[in-house]
Order: C-alpha cells, then structure tokens, then sequence
C-alpha cells in the first residue's frame, strides 16, 4: 500500500510545524552580539580584563567604563596611562572595586641611578589612594653629612652603568619621616613616589617601589547585572552604564526582561513539540495499521549500515578489507587470547591469513547506532604516516562490530610512563625514548592537521589511545571522537564537549575561551607530554603536599624560580635538554587560550630546535582543578 496515500493530507501541519519550530529555536538559540563581545580577555600574563576595564583593540569601548581603557605591553603585561605616566597593573580586585599597580619605569629596575619616576596626582576622580598609600621621598646627591643619619629604608653608595667616575647616593625616606624636613634641601634631586606602607613591616625602597600600591576606582556597581545573568558596559552616547543581557531587551538587570522572553519562547516551543508529536503518533498509527513494514524500525536498523555502505562506496578500492564476523572468529580463535579491555569493548589478539599479527577490537553495542564506529573507519581509514595505527580491516554484521589494526607489541604509552604501572620487570622508559616518542607523537598530530586531504581532529589525545611497537615508535589511535573537516577549515562547530577529563582542551567545554580547533587538540598533547615528564597524571590524588597536585602548576612554579625540576634518570646533558624542551613545548601548547598555543608543526620545531631559542611560556592561568575523594575515577569520558 502506498504510505503518500496517508500522508499527503498531513503534509501542510508538518511543513508548519517545521517552519515554527526551527524560527522558535534559532530566536531562542541567537545571543546578543553586545553580550558576545564583552567577554573577558586577557593579555597574555592571564589577567581577566572587564568591565570597568576594556582592553584597547580586544574589547569594544562599550565594554567599559570611559577613562578605563587598558593596553598590552610588549611583555605581555596590562598596563595604563594615570598623570602622564604607564603603570603596569599586578592585580584587579573587581569586588572591592580597587587594583594594585606600580610605576613601568622602575618595575624591575633599581630606581637609584636615574630618578624615572614622576609624581603622581589624582585630580580626574576616577582612582584615590587607599589609607595605607604614602609618599616615598627619594633623593639623589644628597649632601655626605646625611649619609650618617640610620635611614630605615634605604640609604647606599650605586656605581651606575656608564657614570663609572661618578659616585650616586641614594636615601629614600617617607614623607612622614622627622628628618625629612631638613634633608630636602640637602639633596640635588628629589622625587615623590607613591608607596603602600603596612604596619610592622620592615621591607626597602626597591621592594616598595616594585610592589606598587593600590587604587580604589569609582564606577557603577557590575555585580546587580552579572548577578542576573548579564555583562556590564557603558553606553557612551547617552554617557550611562549598561546591562547587556544574553538576548535583548538590555535592562538593569536580565532575569525580569529576560524571564518574560524565555516563557514565550518555551511556551511557543512547547506548543510546537506537541504538535510535532501529535502528528508523528498519528502516523506511526496509521503506517503499521496498514503497511506491511514497519517503516520506522526497519530505518533504525539500517542507517548505520546505510553509512557504511556509502563510506565503502566513496572510496572504493582505497576502503579498509571489510571482514565477515566468522572470519573474525577465525582470525582470533574464537576470542581466545584478550589483550585489554575498556569502555569501548575488548581487544584481542589475531592473526591474519598471510601470517601478520592483528589487534581486533570488538566494539560494545553503541546507543549512537554505529556512528563513532563509521567515524573511526571513515577518518582512520584516509590516512597513512608512520605515527599513525594502521587499520588493516574492519567488520560491521548487525549489531557485531569491530576494527581489526596492526599488532603492537608493546601496547599503549600508559602501560609505560604511569609509576603505578609499572613493574620491577618492566622499568620506566629512559629520557631518550621519551623524547623520541613526544616528537613521534608530534609528527602524528601534524600531519593529521596539515598533511591529509582533509584536516582531522582527534578529541582524544591521551597515552591510552598512543600505541607503541616493538621499536617503541609512537602511533595514534583510536579515532571514535575524530572530527574530519573539509576544507582545512580553522573552525568547527560542536554540539556538546567531546574527549577525556584531564585533556580537553578550555573552549571545547566552555565556549567562552575561544572557536574549538586543531588547537584543541595541541592542548590534549601539552597535557599528556607533561604526564610522561611527571611520570603520574597531572592531578595526582594521593599527594600530601597541595602544590603537587597539579603538576603543570608545580613544575612552572619550579622553571620560573629557577629551581632543579627533579628529573629522575636525566643522566647527561643531552637527556636533560631534550626533557626541559620538553617541559617548555607542553606548557606553551597547554595555554588557556587557543591563539597562544603553536601549532603541532611549530611544537615538533620547538622539540627539535635549540633550548636557548625556546623561551618560557606564560602561566597558563586555570586553577588545578578541585580535589576529588581518594578512590574516584579522574579520567572518564565527557
């Protein structure tokens, strides 16, 4: 019987139903783009920058406060212009409304040989000084007789570069200091410099000057606005604050405006999805009352092979051999030797016809109907590089499915670099070969973005999914996550985060961060190098000590301080080099945001080039993620 014959008349309630429901989600899915580009930025120290504050050429001069404009340095330090003068800005205090900031032309320098520093003077009303801010005297080619007088603060001889025949005193004292009065006049040049002062403590001048003070600001209060759902800005044209909601109207505040819009949208939605499936029951009614398939049923059961079948004719000859399920059986001896086992299924070891040895993965009955399972073969199944896992064959019988790759005889890289892991038998793996393996793994990546016909992303970098042979050479695998995109485009859309916890990149579960791309996947290799340098993951439950527990914290802290990093087995020179590139290529490609990360090609140059031309990166400035109970599972999939 012919199915058109009932559902002709139905045709023009669900060309409606679709139209309305698609106009309700895309109204109730647009964001303001006011609210989009008044997201926090940073310079490259990690700083967030909002409102009242803007970034000058990042941010919109509607997201902050007139006056409030903010400029990168060429250090990558905030800074901002107050009295003629740049100050550089340490910390921002947004709920106390007050920053912490010192003077760019003493900020790490001695500030005894040239008085750079000009006085400062807050006539605008914008900023005031806290209760602890004084004013520091310093005072240059000051009269010999005061050098007597016991200065708590700072009183020296300074041989200065380039005036080696000319001999500088220094004395800084506060402006409240008793002898301050008679030794103005005693000395060739004096500058007036604001300091913070604290009680009981007893620091220099340098270490005043360096630590800076700190300001209070005046400007609208944000936190009514954020409070509500909402981010803060300024309307320069009608010269008052703004409140810019995720979907307009802006108002003080977004709930009230905002409540009203998402009940109509969620009524109109409501009322749509009713219809829907009201129309879709009445046809599933009549199509198994008079049709003699049940339509509905027999499409879910073939639009996995239905993919299949359209991957095997794309690419024709150049397709993975496709095996039957007894073949399989065959080749592993009705299951019988198990190699591993994990969330996906089991892997067991076979051998083909020409006598080659094989892994077979038997996949676990999937809810996605077979589409990781076509995801894996179609990407896997166009590539060919030497850090790549082959895939020799694959099977799809039913719901029987399984990928059939070359053997690897020392398993993955977990089994290798976790001590947990490891045996007395089975030793850690030396320096060299860790470092032949990194960049074997950065070749892999490379050529996955750049050296196929289309570009791939993996989504599930991890030393699980990193396979070794019997030469311990690297090779990807894996490819369930993988995202193919035509093209080489820079940036792919994603409908929900994909990967494993502790490796996903910021922006592929928070959007704020930034477009999700092949940079998603240099932050899952930083992050995996690092646990092969650590020897342990990068969130270690069992430590005692709490600046341990996340390691990419702990061992910058070490590189920046300058301090031995504890490379246990680094015998000589050349293995310690090659671990510090190491450590520096990671944690330049774990960067929270996705623009300072190189890509894999620039990573395998910082891998291969000179240390000396390798500089250290900025801290990347999440915070270790919180402290799950002894006993929990830190690595399940998202």
């Amino acid at each position: 019987m012919n199915l058109n014959f009932f559902l002709t008349p139905f045709s023009p309630i669900i060309n409606l139903f679709i139209v309305t429901f698609f106009l309700l989600a895309k109204k109730a899915s647009c964001t303001d783009p006011y609210f989009v580009a008044c997201n926090p930025k940073n310079c490259s120290d990690g700083q967030s920058i909002s409102f009242p504050f803007h970034i000058q050429g990042m941010q919109p001069d509607f997201c902050g406060y007139p006056g409030f404009t903010i400029s990168c340095n060429d250090k990558g330090k905030p800074v901002f212009n107050l009295s003629n003068s740049e100050y550089i800005i340490h910390e921002i205090y947004y709920q106390n409304q007050s920053l912490r900031v010192s003077n760019a032309a003493v900020f790490g320098k001695s500030p005894s040989c040239t008085p750079q520093i000009q006085n400062i003077s807050l006539d605008d009303g914008r900023f005031h000084r806290s209760s602890n801010s004084k004013g520091l005297f310093l005072l240059y080619n000051c009269n010999s007789t005061l050098l007597s007088n016991n200065s708590e603060l700072l009183n020296y001889k300074v041989d200065c570069p380039g005036r080696e025949n000319e001999t500088v005193w220094t004395l800084a004292m506060l402006e409240d200091d008793p002898l301050l009065g008679s030794t103005l006049d005693k000395c060739g040049t004096r500058v007036l410099a604001p300091v913070d002062v604290y009680r009981g403590e007893n620091v220099g001048a340098e270490r005043m000057l360096e630590r800076g003070f700190v300001l209070n600001w005046t400007a609208s209060n944000c936190s009514i606005c954020e409070d509500s759902g909402g981010k803060c800005g300024f309307d320069n044209a009608a010269y008052h604050f703004k409140c810019f909601c995720p979907v307009r109207p802006h108002s003080r505040r977004c709930y009230s405006e905002g409540k009203k819009l998402r009940l109509k949208l969620g009524l109109g939605l409501g009322l749509a999805v009713g219809i829907g499936v009201l129309i879709i029951t009445i046809c599933c009614v009549i199509i198994r009352k008079y049709s003699s398939i049940h339509f509905l049923s027999c499409w879910r059961k073939t639009r996995g092979s239905q993919s299949i079948e359209v991957f095997l004719r794309n690419y024709g000859t150049l397709a993975p051999k496709r095996y039957s399920y007894s073949e399989l059986k065959k080749m592993t001896k009705n299951f019988k030797e198990k190699l591993g086992q994990g969330g996906y299924g089991s892997v067991f070891k076979g051998n083909l016809l020409d006598g080659r040895l094989v892994a077979v993965k038997v996949l676990k009955k999937s809810k996605s109907n077979g589409e990781e399972f076509v995801n894996e073969v179609s990407s896997i199944g166009m590539t060919s590089h030497v850090n790549i896992v082959t895939l020799l064959g694959f099977c799809f019988e039913g719901p029987k499915r399984a990928l059939i790759y070359e053997f690897m005889s020392n398993g993955s890289l977990d089994k290798h670099i976790y001590e947990e892991n490891l045996s007395k038998a089975q030793p850690k793996l030396g320096w060299e070969t860790l470092y032949q393996i990194a960049v074997g793994i950065a070749r892999g990546l490379e050529y996955l973005h750049r050296g196929c016909n289309t570009r791939i992303l993996h989504f599930d970098i991890k030393p699980h999914n990193i396979l070794l042979d019997e030469n311990f050479c690297p090779k990807i695998s894996d490819f369930g996550l993988a995202k193919i995109c035509p093209g080489k485009e820079s940036i792919v859309s994603m409908l929900g985060a994909r990967g494993t916890a502790g490796y996903i990149a910021p922006e592929v579960f928070c959007r704020n961060f930034g477009g999700v791309s092949h940079k998603s996947d240099v932050y899952s290799y930083g992050m995996l190098v690092l646990e092969m340098i650590g020897g342990r993951k990068n969130f270690r439950v069992g430590v005692d000590n709490t600046s341990e527990i996340y390691f990419p914290h702990w061992i910058y802290k070490r590189l920046e301080i300058g301090e031995e990093l504890q490379l246990r087995g680094a015998g000589n020179e050349v293995e310690e080099e090659n671990a510090r590139k190491m450590i520096l290529a990671s944690l330049w490609c774990i960067q929270t945001d996705p623009s300072n990360r190189p890509p894999m090609s620039r990573v395998v140059d910082m891998l291969q080039g000179s240390l000396e031309s390798l500089p250290i990166p900025p801290k990347p400035y999440l915070s270790s993620p919180p402290r799950p109970p002894h006993g929990s599972n830190s690595n399940s999939n998202s």
